[in-house]
């Protein structure tokens, strides 16, 4: 693996950060907060995405196998608990080799340590984040941008589906790139893990550094994770948050921009986030095609029909974007997705 710029190792604090820890309580002011904003944005929807968000012990986790880290006998486990295959088909893309096994009830498969030299088997996931991975078809010998990579999940979902002819993975902040670079050595054999450049580059002058270099480019921004925000243990730094979080959309702006530069003539782009929030995502996709006349959108529907028995979408939603829904049994999401093309 070719690092770019410095690495350190794996900080002991981020090994096991939930072990012995209580059940995090819901943040109030972001409670407080999204049931303004999604009361207006989602309707009546909000209540039911709303119970699921603040109910924990109601999530389901998806399993993404490791094609290069066959274990014998783990499918027919994961069958015998309840598992099923989430992407059962047929797909406008999915490759064999992408695995992922989900069940209907929630509970959470054991992790795996860390081990160095020592691959993992599988990767514990919310199953939506592999939406933005089917949705960017990657082939085999395409070289490929990963711009906000860490904590690597979409990275390794990407190496399960083709061997990218380059792939480099940025992260611009210093943890969660080691994080990355982790990630990346817990499920990559040696002779592949060189072909992927980590970076901790800002990610919008990665177009101008790397002009019309990748033929694909997969841009999951930083944004208000829903999930996460409202568990916060720190009011003071949720209420930061919360100040901040119009300023997001105008950096997943500017990283997009970059990416459009970054991107080949005639290549593709997915853009994805984790939140509800209409800001961050329809609108910025929305101000990226009326500002630049290269960009077309590319149409995403037959995907999202495909999976639309294990995913629950938002109704109303344009042709080249979805917005996964969480909802009773099929807890997944929040994940917003849209494609592009460059011409």
């Amino acid at each position: 693996m070719k690092v770019v710029k410095r690495w350190h190792r794996f900080p002991r604090e981020l090994k096991n950060k939930t072990k012995g820890k209580p059940q995090k309580q819901i943040c109030q002011v972001v409670l407080d907060h999204f049931e303004k904003q999604y009361t207006r944005e989602l309707g009546d929807t909000w209540t039911s995405v709303r119970d699921v968000l603040t109910s924990p012990l109601c999530w389901q986790y998806g399993i993404l196998l490791n094609k290069f880290s066959q274990s014998a006998g783990l499918e027919d486990t994961l069958l015998v608990k309840g598992y099923h295959p989430a992407f059962p088909g047929p797909l406008p893309y999915l490759p064999a080799s992408l695995k992922c096994y989900i069940r209907r009830t929630p509970g959470r498969f054991p992790a795996q340590k860390h081990q160095a030299g020592k691959l993992k088997e599988y990767y514990l996931l919310n199953a939506a984040s592999l939406l933005p991975v089917l949705a960017l078809e990657v082939e085999d010998g395409e070289d490929v941008l990963d711009l906000c990579a860490a904590p690597g999940g979409k990275s390794v979902a990407i190496l399960q589906c083709a061997c990218p002819g380059q792939f480099h993975c940025n992260e611009h902040d210093a943890l969660r790139s080691r994080w990355l670079k982790q990630t990346i050595e817990s499920f990559i054999p040696d002779p592949l893990i060189n072909l992927i450049t980590v970076s901790e580059l800002d990610g919008r002058q990665v177009g101008d550094l790397q002009p019309e270099l990748y033929d694909k480019v997969l841009v999951d921004a930083p944004c208000s994770n829903d999930r996460s925000w409202l568990f916060s243990s720190d009011i003071q730094q949720a209420t930061l948050r919360l100040m901040q979080r119009k300023e997001l959309s105008s950096l997943q702006f500017q990283l997009l921009r970059s990416a459009i530069k970054a991107l080949r003539p005639g290549g593709s782009l997915v853009y994805s986030t984790c939140t509800l929030s209409k800001a961050e995502n329809s609108d910025v996709i929305n101000l990226i095609l009326s500002s630049c006349s290269n960009i077309v959108p590319v149409d995403i529907s037959e995907m999202a029909k495909a999976v639309s028995q294990e995913f629950a979408f938002l109704h109303g939603m344009q042709q080249h974007e979805l917005l996964v829904l969480p909802e009773k049994g099929r807890t997944w999401g929040p994940m917003y997705v849209a494609k592009l093309k460059k011409l």
